[in-house]
């Protein structure tokens, strides 16, 4: 499969773009693990054009994580194009269009899935992005706006026929933000359409490997982007891809490997968000970061510790640390669950 000039191996696994979750601390990891292609955390067109600060930051990019796409999102077809020569500098291999971010304060602006109540505007942001910018220009989306304008595949055509290289097509619509069961149904409709030529990659609930090789299979897609399932997971691609080589479901790392990844994702964050590389981590074990707070989320959401008797406080516990030594002294403290065993 190819997105323009760049080609992937068979059955290739995308990371999702998501807020701050698709840091470069994040994105290494996954990358570590085999997936295929990562995408930045949405960046804001106005920001962008404002040169604010922590929007700026989220262009970085390092070598080791090729091919990356940068996402941005807006409102205004004249500053999403602005935005996008702005975010090519960073030397992206692809930009990305956000159409599908489903919460108020994106879409509620007009921005994200808010445009898929305004499909003239939404190719319009589409045609000029691609005119702006010299290298490949993807979108992703969701099925429609609600139940009743589920209207994806005449869409997807319209923004083929913009130029875009690629389209991701979460199977929610945006009234149903993350609840209900993905539908991969008009995602495989979309890619069965005779007039669809560029690559169509679905999204929206591949938590295992067999579920991933459904996709593919049952649906045809050219690509399988992972979001949430890889939260605090980020072993997950190195699981699927096992499992596609092999046909055998395999836990690709002990209880304790698994753990000391959270932990050294936490470092990533904390070297990222907080201090310099060349400063030693033990300096900084005792005070209140911002990486800490930021990686958080991980352990709430990881399933390592799925199934531990009576984890609430402990889970409890993990969201308020506020140093490294803390957060550590509770991650080790954490011992095997009897199903590991």
């Amino acid at each position: 499969m190819k997105i323009a000039n760049i080609a992937f191996p068979d059955k290739p696994l995308f990371l999702a773009p998501m807020e701050d979750v698709t840091d470069p601390a994040f994105r290494l990891l996954c990358k570590r693990f085999g997936v295929d292609m990562v995408y930045t955390e949405f960046v804001s067109s106005e920001a962008l054009i404002r040169n604010v600060n922590r929007t700026q930051q989220k262009l970085t990019i390092y070598p080791e994580e090729r091919p990356v796409a940068i996402q941005i999102y807006g409102h205004d077809p004249v500053s999403m194009a602005q935005a996008a020569q702005i975010a090519a500098e960073a030397k992206p291999d692809i930009i990305d269009i956000n159409f599908g971010c489903p919460v108020k304060k994106v879409a509620g602006k007009g921005a994200g899935a808010g445009l898929l109540r305004d499909i003239p505007r939404m190719l319009e942001i589409a045609s000029r992005v691609v005119k702006a910018v010299n290298i490949p220009v993807t979108a992703k989306t969701r099925l429609g706006w609600d139940e009743d304008h589920k209207i994806i595949v005449e869409l997807a055509e319209q923004l083929q026929d913009c130029g875009i290289s690629a389209l991701t097509i979460h199977g929610r619509t945006r009234s149903q933000m993350y609840k209900g069961d993905a539908d991969w149904t008009l995602i495989g409709e979309v890619k069965n359409n005779p007039r669809m030529k560029i690559p169509i990659i679905g999204n929206g609930d591949v938590t295992t490997p067999k579920r991933a090789l459904e996709c593919f299979n049952r649906y045809g897609v050219d690509a399988v982007m992972i979001g949430r399932g890889s939260i605090g997971r980020p072993w997950i691609f190195s699981e699927i891809k096992h499992y596609f080589q092999s046909g055998v479901i395999k836990q690709m790392l002990s209880f304790e490997e698994q753990k000391a990844i959270l932990k050294e994702h936490i470092i990533a964050s904390v070297y990222w968000l907080d201090i310099d590389e060349g400063t030693p981590i033990e300096t900084e074990s005792d005070k209140r970061l911002k990486g800490i707070i930021h990686s958080r989320r991980h352990l709430a959401a990881t399933p390592v510790f799925k199934g531990i008797p009576n984890f609430r406080e402990t889970r409890i516990a993990m969201l308020r640390a506020e140093t490294l030594n803390e957060l550590f002294a509770i991650v080790d403290s954490v011992k095997e669950p009897d199903y590991l065993l």
